[in-house]
């Protein structure tokens, strides 16, 4: 597919691209080569391949949850540093 000077014009417009009529003659022949790319590749029958979800093929091993030990509220509050009664006492982050 070719690109005319045209099109590149109003891409790079879009775009906010500015470059003269050297670069414009470059962009337009590889933009050119891109979209011959991507024509070769819609050419393709990707009828039987399934579509990728991912790109990683690992698997997460999950865990079940289990139930287990934990500090009763007294036995916390006894390894705070500070505490007021029933709650930690930390110093104050906002003023």
């Amino acid at each position: 597919m070719k690109i005319d000077q045209d099109t590149i014009r109003k891409i790079a417009h879009l775009a906010r691209l500015e470059f003269d009529e050297n670069s414009a003659e470059k962009m337009s022949k590889d933009m050119s080569q891109i979209l011959d790319w991507v024509e070769q590749l819609n050419e393709i029958n990707t009828d039987s391949v399934e579509p990728l979800t991912t790109m990683s093929s690992e698997v997460n091993d999950l865990r079940e949850d289990k139930l287990g030990e934990h500090l009763t509220h007294e036995e916390a509050l006894k390894n705070a540093p500070k505490s007021d009664s029933d709650y930690f006492r930390v110093p104050k982050v906002l003023e």
